[in-house]
Parts: structure tokens; sequence; C-alpha cells
């Protein structure tokens, strides 16, 4: 049995990753143009650059670090990425050029194994029976850290463009120096899996992942979810702006709204959801509450109405742990890891497509040659994608649990 301050740990671990991306947001535009000069225009365009190079690395790696933590173990795999973390922020602050920058957010995308390495530490440490509560503790923990990383970013932002970074790296520095004395292993031999390249790219691992009877349904089903989630990070900026006029403090009121509500939901929620209506009924309850908020969020006229409708969005995502909570008990105990990083390159494909696609179907739809003004078109894209894995994930075979193979 592992020991608490372990299970802190990983969550602790979780917290600063989100942190991490959250204490960059406020600062990003104003480095790139210390580094670069030119105008926010020209910024934006190298902020897509380096939120594209690291979603590609993290798609890339992704499996690549799953599978080691199922061969090494996943203490060593945590603190290397934790350490790699730390490097990445660091060679960040000290960026004198652009390629300085680009270097950092590549080192980054590929240490980003933090989540997908707790989550599969969690499924170690699980009965079935709870392995959906403990991925909705990691959702918690996440949203934690992106209440208090834009935050704690903008106000580190008082003392230079450099400081959030510094920050950044102090944390997953120490966090690694905590973690070598508390840490607990939980692949032992019993779990220990021989490592194998076939299954260590993106490509090899989502194929060997999608053999396994009904979890290549539940893939489409997950990567589904993934894209029309990114709606909100992609547009919901522009859209508030756009639809209701709100200041960037009143955006920022929404999403700390919604990170909290996110963190409470995915803390205290899913387990007696599942104890309710089981992994499959919580499921489609999130699902099709995903489909009623974002159809809503795409008609909204009025801003207070619609504030009050963006925890709804959080409440929806309960269906997340119990989709990774389904998934998790159909594979062996020694594949956990390379599961993690399958979802991790799901995730990473979503952000590199959704975001461009969100964006022009929102410019399409409310720029001065707009055929129609609907701001909202989007969010019904949005609503459109999670429909259809809705109708997957209900037409899916039904697969027993699959037994430990090597």
């Amino acid at each position: 049995m592992t020991s608490r301050l372990s299970n802190t740990f990983v969550l602790f671990t979780v917290v600063i990753d989100a942190m991490g991306i959250g204490l960059m947001m406020p600062i990003m535009p104003d480095l790139i143009r210390e580094i670069e000069g030119g105008d926010i225009a020209g910024a934006a365009i190298w902020g897509g650059v380096l939120a594209t190079v690291f979603a590609t690395m993290l798609f890339l790696f992704g499996p690549l670090v799953g599978s080691l933590s199922d061969r090494f173990g996943r203490r060593p795999v945590l603190l290397t990425a934790l350490i790699a973390m730390g490097c990445a922020k660091l060679l960040m602050a000290l960026a004198g050029t652009i390629w300085m920058l680009l270097a950092g957010r590549i080192v980054a995308g590929v240490a980003a194994a933090t989540q997908s390495t707790a989550s599969a530490y969690m499924a170690d440490i699980s009965h079935p029976d709870e392995k959906a509560k403990n991925f909705g503790r990691i959702g918690a923990a996440f949203g934690v850290g992106f209440v208090f990383g834009p935050a704690l970013g903008g106000a580190l932002a008082e003392f230079g463009t450099r400081a959030p970074f510094y920050a950044a790296a102090f944390l997953a520095f120490s966090n690694a120096l905590l973690g070598l004395f508390v840490m607990q292993e939980t692949v032992d031999q019993s779990r220990r899996r021989r490592f194998e390249w076939r299954r260590a790219n993106p490509l090899g691992a989502l194929i060997a992942m999608s053999r396994l009877k009904g979890l290549k349904e539940l893939l489409w089903v997950f990567f589904l979810y993934q894209v029309a989630l990114a709606v909100y990070p992609a547009t919901w900026s522009f859209f508030t702006a756009e639809r209701y006029g709100w200041s960037p403090q009143t955006i920022g009121i929404s999403l700390a709204f919604f990170g909290l509500t996110y963190a409470l939901v995915q803390g205290t929620l899913v387990q007696p959801s599942i104890k309710q209506f089981g992994h499959r009924g919580t499921v489609m309850l999130g699902l099709l509450l995903e489909v009623g908020v974002l159809v809503i969020l795409s008609l909204i006229t009025v801003g207070w109405i619609a504030l009050i409708f963006t925890p709804m969005a959080a409440v929806a995502a309960i269906g997340h742990p119990a989709i990774q909570g389904i998934m998790s008990r159909k594979i062996p105990d020694d594949a956990q890891g390379e599961l993690q990083g399958v979802l991790a390159s799901l995730g990473a494909i979503s952000m590199i497509v959704a975001p461009i696609a969100m964006t022009r179907v929102f410019a399409h739809f409310s720029g001065p040659g707009a055929p129609v003004y609907f701001p909202g078109a989007a969010f019904l894209l949005a609503a459109a994608l999670m429909l259809i894995a809705t109708v997957v994930f209900l037409l899916r075979p039904r697969g027993n649990v699959a037994a430990r193979s090597n």
C-alpha cells in the first residue's frame, strides 16, 4: 500500500503542472514581444507556434513515456519529468531569442508526462471500482492548479516577464526533491512489462490499444470529448468579448468560476454519481449535459446568464473520469502507463487540431463578412461532436475486462 504522503505528492504534482501552464498565460505575449519586438498580432502568431510545438511533442512522446513507466516504474519517470520540466521553465526564463523559447517549449512538451504518469499511478493503487473516483481526484488537482496558476502568474508579472518562469521552475524542482523522499513505487514485478518500441510510438500504441475489444470505440469517444471541450480554451475569451462585451477581468472571473467548480465536481461528485448511476450512466449523464450546455451557451445573448451556465460546463465534465475508469478496467495492470500515454497523445491531437477549427468557425460567423452573425457557432459545432460521441458510446460493443498479458 502507498502512503498518504506519496498520494499527496502525486496530486500536488498535477496541481503544479496546471499552475505551470497558467503561470505563463498572462505574461507570454509581453515576453514574446520583449524578445522579438513587433506588435501583438506578431506575438500571437509565435504564441500559436509555441502552443503547437508543445502539443506535437506531447503527442509524439506521450506513449513513449507511458511505456517507460510500465517498464521502469512511475517513480523514476515522474521525478525525471519534473526535473526536465523545471529545466524547461528555467530555459524559458533565460531565453534571449525566440529559438531558446521554442527549445524550452519542446523540452516542456516532452516532459509533460506528469499528468498521464500520475493517472497511471492512480490506476495502480485503485481497486477497479475506485479508478474513476481517483481519476476524478486528478481532475480536481488540475482544476485547483488552473485556478491559482493565472492569478499567481499575473501577480508575479509585476516583478518582470521572467519571474513567473522562475517560479514555475522552483515549484517543479522543489516538488521533485519532495518526491525523492516520499513517493513510493507502485509498479512491482507482477506489473512490470517488457519495453517494446512498437508500443512506444503514438501509432503503434494506439493500434495496440484499439485491438482490445470495446476499447477502440471508447478511444473515439475520449477523442471527440477532448476536441469538443477545446472550444472553451480556444474561443471563450474571444466569444465572450464579442458576444457580451466582457472585460479581461470578467473573463478571468468566469474562468476562475469554472476552475473552482471543476475541481469540486471532480473531487466530490464522481464517485457518488458512479454509485448511483454506474460508470455507463455517469458517462451518459456527462455527455448529455455537455450537449445541452454547449447548445445553450451558443444561443445565450445575455452575459450574466452565460456566467451562470459557466459552472454547468464544469459539472458536465463528470463523465470524463468515468470514461477513463471504463478504459482502465479493460486493460491489463501492466499496460496502465501505455493507456495513459495514448490518452495524452489523443489529447495533444485535440490541442493541435481543435483550436484552429474552433477559432475559424468563430471568425467565420462573427466577422464583417459573416453570412449569418452567430458568434456561438463554435459551441454548436462542439455540441454536434459531443452528440456523435454519445452515439458512438451507446453503440459500442461491450467487452470484458482484460487479463494481464505480456
